[in-house]
């Protein structure tokens, strides 16, 4: 299952991401912060428009925010 449709309230194992998905710069963000294989996280909270966009992660001791655009290319397993 991709990040954009997992449950906001379970957290996920990161099992894959489709980094050729993404634009090299919003790749090298990612990785920066952390998301890669094996990282725990859990959605916070999702935006309150139509497109469900940003969506807050729980990533670590650190809370971000991504694109659905980003979460669809994230592959998860609830843990």
């Amino acid at each position: 299952m991709t990040l954009d449709g997992f449950d906001s309230e379970r957290s996920a194992r990161i099992t894959s991401v489709d980094w050729a998905a993404l634009a090299e710069d919003e790749s090298k963000r990612l990785q920066a912060l952390g998301v890669d294989e094996g990282a725990e996280v859990a959605i916070m909270h999702r935006g309150i428009f139509g497109t469900r966009d940003p969506i807050a992660l729980r990533l670590g001791n650190m809370t971000i925010a991504i694109r659905r655009a980003h979460a669809a290319a994230i592959t998860v397993e609830a843990i």
